[in-house]
């Protein structure tokens, strides 16, 4: 039924998931400050791509692509090259607000970066054309 397309309730696998990373970021609460620090660079290495990219107040970075069959064109070029990286089209997005979405994580290196610019520049190009 399309009510059930987007469901919000956690699964109890889930929620003790959410509760063990509370549990890491007191132990460890410089990770929240990493995260944040290589959600920027990770904005830097898409904006690469040529394509607008939104600056994180988290670890979401979103770069916006615009048509969906692009979207998906780009998604996969990633995936082929060992980046994977989100797709969103609509119904999720307005029309014409197709976009990928990446993931930072504290743990992130500098060359990790790198090749996400990389993949990213070259799907984008080679999904516009």
């Amino acid at each position: 039924a399309r009510s059930f397309i987007f469901d919000t309730g956690l699964a109890p696998a889930s929620a003790g998931a959410a509760l063990a990373a509370l549990d890491v970021l007191r132990a460890e609460p410089e990770l929240a400050t990493a995260v944040r620090s290589r959600a920027g660079a990770l904005a830097a290495a898409a904006q690469r791509g040529g394509l607008p990219v939104t600056s994180p107040d988290g670890a979401v970075v979103s770069v916006l692509v615009g048509d969906p069959a692009r979207a998906l064109a780009a998604a996969a070029a990633c995936l082929d090259r060992g980046v994977r990286v989100g797709c969103f089209r609509p119904p999720s997005v307005p029309d014409h607000a197709s976009r990928l979405r990446l993931t930072a994580r504290a743990d992130l290196r500098a060359d990790e970066l790198d090749l996400v610019g990389d993949v990213l520049e070259t799907a984008l190009a080679a999904a516009s054309g």
